[in-house]
């Protein structure tokens, strides 16, 4: 049976939550060109390519070169980075929503994050100890982690409702193809470390230049001044907001920092989970991981631009965010209570798909509600990876806690640590339908 416009019961939202997107069927925004769409998507596949390519591969060379036998410095490097880019990202997005310039707001820092980013990788290559190659690392994830929050914040800046999945499944489908790509291309590149983070970054440089040259973003100067003072309150403020102002941005919020915990206990712990329940060393399923990592592109690319694109022609977001959680729970679950390699194959592509779906529609859903989005659009995007962020950090300190229980004799309790995961992305799914009111 159709489900029109005119069946919807009246409905008054919350205060604070803003109109109730998709009811009217009318844009917030003016529709963008799909010069505006291309050109974007090309931005976040350039600056995936030259971020996610060192944590891929050339970080790893590097390190080896630098520190034979000691990978565990890999690690230090890559915490240094996330913390850097925790911090940076909703600092750059107030700051960018305060400037005032002929260029817009966000242009002038996109310029100034792609000279930081490159110079970064210019440090990382040339590095002659760890500690160089460390603070290199922290520029790049100041440099092209920050170019990233931007694009986001160009995206709540210009895009209609109507367009925002679309754009957000695209994206998803580059974000998929960048660590591919660069990994294929490092690996031609393995005998000359100056190459190896360059090209990618040059690569990266292009896009950028194309999206400063080719996206004319509106003069800012004629906005309202920002009448905040810069004072040691105003930027800790910046990385917090008030719930009870903005229930379904908070709601929101909660669904992803969820979804992202649970998928970190499924994805972390691939190598070792299929160890266990194939009883082979970690080194043996190398084959089978690869396997799992083109199965899954495939599929998430296939959940991000369908839900992406769906999300938009049916103005719906919350079921299918709740559809992207369900799957990738299915999948947990099976996963946790098979032995069967095909059965766990299967799955991880499920996984994938669910993830494909929650990712692109949710980062559309994120924009819809994203509060006082005229004025301080880049500062809720970055409270937005706060969540992935957070989940990312503290899943892996997390997730040995669960794996002991009930276990014995050294072995590791992967069943509920799977069980756990499905159940956090399910809940994940439940929170944003039950809870978000303002988008249907």
């Amino acid at each position: 049976m159709a489900f029109t416009h005119a069946d919807q019961p009246p409905f008054d939202p919350p205060a604070g939550t803003g109109p109730v997107v998709g009811r009217t069927g009318e844009d917030d925004l003016p529709k963008v060109g799909a010069s505006y769409i291309w050109l974007l998507v090309l931005a976040v596949f350039g600056s995936y390519m030259a971020l996610v390519t060192p944590i891929s591969i050339s970080l790893a060379i590097k390190v080896e070169q630098l520190a034979p036998a000691n990978e565990e410095y890999l690690g230090y490097i890559t915490g240094a980075g996330a913390f850097t880019a925790l911090i940076a990202s909703p600092l750059l997005g107030m700051l960018s929503d305060r400037t005032r310039s002929r260029f817009g707001r966000r242009r002038p820092y996109i310029v100034g994050l792609t000279v930081v980013g490159s110079l970064a990788l210019v440090v990382m290559a040339q590095a002659s100890s760890i500690l160089v190659l460390g603070l290199g690392w922290m520029l790049a994830q100041l440099g092209w982690g920050g170019i990233m929050g931007l694009l986001i914040a160009s995206q709540a800046d210009r895009l209609p409702e109507s367009q925002r999945g679309k754009v957000s499944g695209l994206s998803g489908v580059v974000q998929q193809l960048a660590p591919v790509s660069g990994t294929m291309m490092a690996g031609g590149l393995a005998g000359n470390h100056l190459l190896l983070f360059l090209v990618p970054g040059g690569i990266g440089v292009l896009a950028m230049v194309a999206f400063a040259c080719f996206v004319r973003e509106p003069d800012s100067r004629d906005l309202p001044a920002t009448t905040t003072r810069l004072t040691v309150l105003s930027l800790v403020r910046v990385y917090l907001f008030d719930p009870r102002q903005n229930p379904d941005f908070a709601w929101n919020w909660l669904g992803r920092l969820l979804f992202m915990t649970g998928l970190t206990f499924n994805t972390t712990f691939t190598a070792f989970f299929l160890a266990d329940r194939m009883d082979v060393s970690v080194a043996e399923v190398a084959g089978i991981i690869a396997v799992f990592g083109l199965g899954g592109i495939i599929a998430a690319s296939a959940g991000a631009i369908g839900g992406g694109f769906l999300s938009d022609k049916l103005r719906r977001r919350r079921v299918f965010v709740l559809l992207g959680g369900a799957v990738v729970a299915v999948g947990a679950v099976v996963m946790a209570l098979s032995s069967s390699v095909p059965v766990i194959l299967g799955c991880s592509i499920l996984v994938s798909f669910g993830i494909g779906i929650f990712s692109a529609v949710d980062m559309a859903l994120a924009l819809d509600v994203l509060p006082d989005r005229d004025a301080e659009a880049g500062r809720y995007v970055g409270i937005v990876g706060f969540s992935t962020s957070l989940a990312q950090g503290v899943a892996p300190l997390i997730a040995p806690l669960i794996l002991a229980i009930g276990a014995s004799g050294g072995e590791k309790n992967y069943t509920l640590l799977y069980l756990i995961a499905g159940a956090l992305t399910l809940a994940s799914g439940l929170v944003v339908l039950l809870r978000v009111k303002s988008v249907r």
